[in-house]
């Protein structure tokens, strides 16, 4: 569902880091923008690493701060079609048949990064070694956050001077979003050679892959280039790149402000001190501001990401199936659904399935043959009976011994969670559960490092759902944070990635979401409703995207300032 309402009016909520942007922006004049080409923008929680393919840094957020400073071969537009970055790729890349799947890329022979090193074959290559899940071609497999079509990926060789890139499967490999690769944009294998890393070895590699992560780009492949130096979790700063071989943006500064606290960004917006944001959290009290206003153009629509609690086999307690599943059916996902997000998107309803939303195609309801989600209290004590589990007064005990209280963990600041939070902390003590709530400043580290009992967060989705079963549950998957192993996951989440259509895919992604709630790892919760605000007085051309990461900053470099 999409809810798009066209005012003369804008928007704002939170809770770590205070918005401090008036020494950047200079508040806006009378009449708009006008000659004024900077534009502050919201970015609502700080990035972990600077490398997106980490397991640190592959957040939206982090997404959001690199974009427009990596080339990107291409993009999902909003209404969930590909498009390929003409700038970059001159040729329209097609599938190759034959003994082994190839395609091509003719890279502009203009493209080049902001250092006057062109843009070619090794940084598609470095894409691939960073993400094969191959230990002989990336140590300790680069840390990467998930190896999908890469891992099936034989070869990534150059010609012509690098110009061309030809990428080809291995044997009997296929994959129907090949045509992805390099989605979230490209990194400058030559800027890793100048520190004397060697990118023909496994461990130099890795090395490239920790040294991306912890340092910012002082060049740039595409429309913008960093000013100063940007902070994950503080500010980013883009300038118009004037070495960029493309069209000029329109707007020739976009900062980017890290701000956790929901209430200061209607005021600030108000103020003239931002321009927008498309928040990855989600407050009543920040729309119903924006319902007030009159300059500003502001969207509700769900399906760019879902919700979901995950628990960390790791914690000998959960490794208990049975306590998994009394768990599952104990929370009220109904209720999560109405309270948190009911009022200002009453269609809202629980999440059935982990790869498709009940308005895909492919969807199956993979969840409710367990009772999971339903909040039925008496069907998790039963089963819990049966385990051999007693509920002594307020307290579940096993064998005479308390069960441990879980730790039930989200990240800082985000307004919904917390309400999700609570109400599942609610309905674990109605089976004499304790869940004790704490917060995370770091997500991407504390879902690394598998520092939680229980972990609300979100995943992004796109339409290229091929390689998302194997990103969540391999057992090899850096994405894999609680820890399954099963070998029939494994079987086939491999089978959804290594694909010969959609149609095959999803078959095989909803034969693992079965598994996956069989062995109630993961709760769906909701697809998540999503909002974004514009100032449309400072502005023009600013529309958000559910289908990637980048929401309403996808097209920043086609913004305008209103004259």
């Amino acid at each position: 569902m999409q809810i798009r309402k066209k005012m003369l009016g804008a928007v704002a909520v939170g809770v770590s880091a205070v918005l401090a942007v008036s020494a950047c922006s200079p508040p806006q004049e009378e009449g708009g923008a006008g000659g004024d080409t900077s534009v502050t923008w919201i970015v609502n929680q700080p990035g972990g690493g600077w490398n997106h393919n980490s397991n640190e840094g592959g957040s939206v957020y982090v997404i959001q701060m690199v974009h427009g400073i990596l080339p990107v071969p291409g993009w999902w537009n909003p209404e969930g079609q590909w498009d390929w970055n003409t700038d970059l790729i001159v040729n329209t890349p097609e599938l190759i048949e034959g003994d082994q799947i190839s395609w091509v890329y003719e890279i502009n022979p203009d493209a080049s990064w902001s250092d006057g090193e062109p843009i070619d074959a090794d940084d598609f290559v470095w894409q691939w070694k960073m993400n094969s899940g191959d230990e002989e071609i990336c140590a300790e497999g680069c840390n990467s956050r998930g190896s999908t079509l890469e891992s099936l990926i034989e070869s990534v060789e150059g010609s012509d001077d690098g110009k061309t890139v030809t990428v080809t499967l291995k044997e009997d490999s296929e994959f129907p979003g090949w045509f992805t690769f390099g989605v979230d944009g490209l990194y400058p294998a030559h800027v890793a050679e100048a520190e004397g890393i060697d990118l023909d070895t496994p461990e130099g590699m890795l090395e490239s892959s920790h040294f991306f992560n912890d340092t910012p780009l002082t060049i740039s492949g595409a429309e913008y280039i960093y000013e100063g130096t940007p902070e994950l979790d503080g500010t980013v700063v883009k300038v118009a790149n004037e070495e960029y071989y493309g069209d000029a943006p329109g707007i020739q500064e976009i900062i980017l402000e890290v701000n956790t606290e929901e209430g200061s960004w209607v005021p600030a917006l108000t103020n003239g001190e931002v321009q927008g944001a498309a928040p990855a959290s989600w407050s009543d009290d920040v729309i119903t501001q924006l319902e007030s206003l009159d300059t500003v153009d502001f969207g509700i629509a769900s399906g760019g990401s879902w919700e979901h609690l995950d628990l960390n086999l790791g914690n000998e307690a959960l490794q208990d199936e049975a306590l998994r599943h009394a768990i599952f059916n104990a929370i009220d996902v109904q209720n999560i659904a109405t309270r948190t997000w009911g009022e200002k998107f009453p269609e809202i309803e629980p999440r059935t399935n982990h790869v498709f939303s009940t308005t895909s195609e492919f969807h199956e309801d993979v969840i409710s043959e367990y009772g999971h989600g339903a909040g039925d209290t008496d069907a998790a004590l039963e089963l819990l009976e049966e385990a051999g589990y007693e509920l002594n007064g307020d307290t579940l005990e096993l064998d005479g011994e308390a069960v441990p209280a879980l730790r039930l963990r989200y990240t800082a600041g985000h307004v919904a969670r917390e309400i999700i939070a609570e109400l599942i902390q609610a309905d674990l003590a109605e089976i004499g559960i304790t869940a004790e709530i704490e917060t995370t400043d770091d997500l991407g580290g504390t879902l690394a490092s598998a520092d939680y009992d229980l972990m609300l967060f979100g995943w992004s989705t796109t339409p290229d759902f091929y390689g998302s079963p194997h990103q969540y549950w391999h057992s090899s998957s850096g994405s894999n944070f609680g820890g399954l192993e099963n070998d029939d996951v494994d079987s086939a989440v491999d089978s959804a990635l290594n694909s010969s259509s959609p149609e095959e895919s999803a078959v095989a992604a909803n034969e693992a979401a079965a598994l996956v709630a069989e062995q109630a790892y993961v709760l769906p919760i909701v697809d998540t409703p999503a909002f974004y605000f514009y100032d449309t007085t400072y502005i023009d051309g600013v529309t958000d995207n559910n289908a990637q990461s980048r929401r309403a900053l996808w097209n920043q470099h086609e913004w305008t300032a209103v004259e």
